[in-house]
């Protein structure tokens, strides 16, 4: 075992005055920092400074093949990042370098460290800082397995490969779940065309105003005088609305001066009335009592059929699609916040089959989707596996060198 700090020679980074604009304008120097230590190996970086900056003696460069560590960032909290720079880099005071002198292999360490993270999370942490740090000289004195040189090659090769061939699983499950992404679009899309399931006359299908079939409203403004009202109940907000369905864990509740106008009934579809995310405007769920006497808050738009021409689950999935074909976000107004607006939903138009087809159509989607989220499940319980993996590797290497 040896420790880092006698893995070669350390440095420090700093930040050139931003005040100078002979330090930033046009450079070409690549100055890294915390965001850009995402990758293995550093190449570029987002952030670069002029010569002048290393003239002045504000930075200094790091040479090629030194290991990088990232000191102070809220990134600590979770994840201890490490790379190698491929060319000469500046850095900024959130990072330190390690210049690895003859016969340490830069990729080695960086995978030895990479391997050893929680632990360095868990014993090299700084207490009581505002931003997540590493103690520096616990750092250094942190000690990692040392074998010969042609060694360290071996093991790097053998990790490498590995991770190989984990890279290209990992890509393809990625790309399963963005296929089925488009496979779930293109389910709703089908389904709202009268596409997915035989209709008789879908081109005849009524197109009517929201208004005209279902009672929209929005919900209750939050203010002081609610939260210090004699009878708090219970109250569902954007928050509580997921792809997944509505999530109860959270639900807080104020007082409602009119609580009847705003109760919740079942079947009852709420929309994201605003929201920041082009893609989150307009996400919908449905109400199903789990909370008895709910209401719901300003954030949310109720839209509650009336007519008896509408199911509840006809109604999420059309909006479902809206939402996830954009075109919510495209039609809400506002900058910065998207707002979809009471006024704007009852003018929205709706497509209207006849309830029978409705109801077969709720359930071709239901049985799609349900096999899509089965399928979604293993693919995101193998990703999770292959992360683990990707450690297990690392540990299983220098447990070896640990014993050679």
């Amino acid at each position: 075992m040896i420790r880092l700090r006698d893995l070669g020679e350390w440095a420090g980074g700093n930040t050139p005055s931003k005040a100078n604009a002979g330090y930033w304008t046009n450079g070409t120097v690549p100055w890294v920092s915390p965001k850009d230590m995402k990758v293995d190996e550093i190449a570029s970086s987002q952030d670069r400074v002029t010569e002048s900056a290393l003239v002045d003696g504000r930075v200094s460069l790091v040479p090629e093949g030194s290991v990088l560590f990232v000191t102070r960032s809220g990134i600590l909290a979770h994840t201890f990042p490490v790379a190698v720079t491929k060319l000469p880099v500046t850095i900024n005071q959130d990072l330190k370098a390690l210049i690895p002198k003859l016969g340490i292999a830069p990729r080695y360490v960086a995978h030895a460290v990479r391997g050893a993270s929680r632990r360095i999370l868990k014993e090299c942490s700084k207490h009581g800082t505002t931003v997540a740090s590493i103690e520096t000289n616990a750092l250094l004195d942190f000690e990692i397995p040392m074998v010969e040189f042609d060694e360290q090659l071996r093991i790097v090769a053998e990790i490498e490969k590995q991770f190989s061939r984990l890279d290209e699983a990992v890509a393809n499950l990625k790309r399963v779940k963005a296929n089925l992404k488009r496979y779930k679009a293109a389910v709703l899309k089908a389904a709202i065309e009268g596409r997915l399931v035989d209709c008789a006359s879908p081109k005849n299908w009524a197109l009517v105003p929201l208004a005209a079939v279902t009672d929209v409203q929005l919900g209750q403004q939050r203010a002081p005088v609610h939260a210090v009202a004699a009878e708090q109940i219970p109250y569902i907000r954007t928050a509580n609305v997921t792809w997944a369905g509505l999530d109860l864990t959270d639900v807080k509740t104020m007082g409602f001066p009119n609580a009847e106008r705003y109760r919740l009934q079942v079947g009852d579809v709420l929309l994201a009335e605003a929201s920041g995310s082009a893609n989150e405007v307009g996400k919908p769920a449905i109400w199903s009592g789990e909370i008895p006497g709910a209401c719901y808050q300003k954030t949310l738009i109720r839209i509650r059929m009336t007519a008896g021409l509408l199911t509840p689950r006809f109604v999420y999935y059309f909006f479902l699609h809206t939402c996830l074909s954009g075109q919510f976000a495209r039609l809400a107004p506002g900058v910065g916040i998207l707002h979809l607006t009471a006024e704007r939903m009852l003018a929205w138009p709706i497509c209207v089959p006849p309830l029978s087809e409705q109801h077969r159509i709720v359930a071709e989607v239901d049985r799609c989707l349900s096999l899509a989220r089965g399928v979604e499940h293993e693919v995101d319980a193998n990703l999770q596996r292959a992360t683990a993996l990707n450690q297990s590797i690392l540990h299983e290497a220098f447990d070896r060198a640990t014993t050679t």
